[in-house]
């Protein structure tokens, strides 16, 4: 709203007006203000919840040893990070852009399939919540919408990076003049690095490009579904979902704002995507929530998430490298996310394999992953085999291995933004 006031008024050379223009100075006060939100909204959040008593039920010795002294925290502290991130993008953002009105949709939905979760497992008192099909009918959906709105969307385009040899063997890239429909993708670490979905479907013929399109909402789908599991997953610490997000959320943003400069764009060889330079906006707002619900979040921490928070944050990262055309970068860049997801994979479906055979075997000593870092021997089911009993030979802190998963997903960070120039 903001931006369309302070448009208006440029048009009388009002002093001061034109710089409310610039996307980087909307995109630094929208992270600002969405910080301050998150810390002086959390706080009064946190009250209204201990006042009514809404906190996390206590949890099980047998899988958190430090569940003791979690009782009685406020949980649903999503919905401190969904205010935040949304009233400074209501402010700051351009409205009529279709990237940030999907974002915004993402964050609303899946905001919501949490709280109903959430909800259930406080007020109905029903530690499972939300049946797990209705989760996956809720994340299916926001992904089918996602897909189908930058199919049919006349604003949803880009402008694709041609690379041209100068007579000096100078290499210069160039995109093209007009914006159009495309279903490609960026691969990293290859040097030619589109991958052009229709192309992957050219065995259908003359229907080859309906196709493409099929493919690019199921992968739409999938991805915002995987995402979104992960980030649930990962939120098993104090502070351990946040801080990651957060440090996904700043390389996110790098991504977008060279996607969104034709002249980065042009150097870094990718595609221009013109107007996601509102994604920058929506994603400082993004990282800024992220760093305020830590004042309360990190360890020992003061509220909790629950899936109103992290459904959503999974859904918001899905969407973003989506709409960038950047989605086969997650598995690096959600490295932490798709290492949890895998985790309980493999302990779930071995378990089952082993039973068959009428024996007890697991992989490790807990899943999702950082919870086999500070399971202790006294919590292991007697009657089970662990294949990595030993590793690691000494349980830790969960303080000690969320710093930990923080720096490795630095790591994966700036990885994925060096995969722009390693090729």
């Amino acid at each position: 709203m903001l931006y369309y006031l302070f448009r208006f008024l440029d048009q009388y050379d009002i002093s001061g007006s034109h710089i409310w223009l610039y996307i980087s100075f909307r995109a630094l006060l929208t992270l600002i203000l969405s910080l301050v939100i998150s810390a002086w909204f959390g706080e009064r959040f946190i009250k209204f919840m201990k006042r009514r008593n809404i906190s996390e039920v206590q949890r099980d010795a047998k899988i958190d040893p430090f569940g003791v002294e979690k009782k009685g925290v406020p949980t649903m502290g999503g919905i401190i990070i969904i205010v935040a991130i949304l009233l400074p993008v209501l402010l700051l953002g351009r409205m009529r852009n279709i990237y940030l009105i999907l974002m915004i949709v993402t964050t609303v939905w899946l905001g919501f399939l949490g709280f109903l979760d959430d909800y259930i497992k406080i007020f109905k008192k029903n530690k499972e919540g939300l049946k797990g099909k209705y989760k996956i009918v809720g994340q299916v959906t926001i992904g089918l919408i996602v897909g189908l709105v930058l199919y049919f969307s006349p604003d949803a385009v880009m402008r694709e990076n041609v690379t041209l040899e100068k007579q000096n063997h100078v290499t210069v890239v160039k995109h093209k003049s007009e914006a159009e429909k495309s279903l490609k993708t960026t691969i990293p670490f290859l040097k030619n690095h589109n991958l052009d979905y229709q192309e992957v479907m050219a065995f259908c013929g003359k229907y080859k490009t309906a196709a493409g399109w099929v493919l690019f909402v199921v992968m739409t789908i999938l991805v915002v579904t995987a995402v979104s599991n992960g980030a649930n997953l990962n939120d098993g610490m104090d502070g351990m979902c946040a801080g990651n997000s957060a440090i996904i959320g700043v390389a996110l943003g790098i991504l977008a704002y060279v996607s969104s400069h034709i002249e980065y764009a042009a150097y870094l060889n990718i595609m221009y995507i013109p107007g996601s330079e509102e994604l920058v906006v929506f994603i400082c707002a993004f990282v800024g929530a992220m760093i305020g619900f830590l004042w309360y979040n990190a360890y020992p921490a003061q509220v909790f998430m629950g899936d109103t928070g992290s459904l959503t944050i999974g859904g918001i990262i899905a969407v973003c490298a989506i709409i960038i055309h950047k989605e086969l970068l997650l598995p690096v860049l959600c490295g932490i996310f798709f290492v949890e997801s895998l985790s309980v994979i493999i302990q779930t479906q071995w378990f089952r394999w082993e039973k068959r055979k009428g024996r007890r075997v697991r992989v490790f000593r807990a899943t999702p992953i950082h919870d086999n870092f500070r399971r202790l021997d006294s919590q292991l089911d007697k009657t089970s085999t662990y294949l990595l009993k030993g590793w690691p030979h000494r349980p830790f802190h969960e303080a000690k291995i969320t710093i930990r998963f923080w720096i490795v997903t630095v790591i994966l960070a700036a990885l994925t933004i060096i995969t722009l120039k390693v090729r």
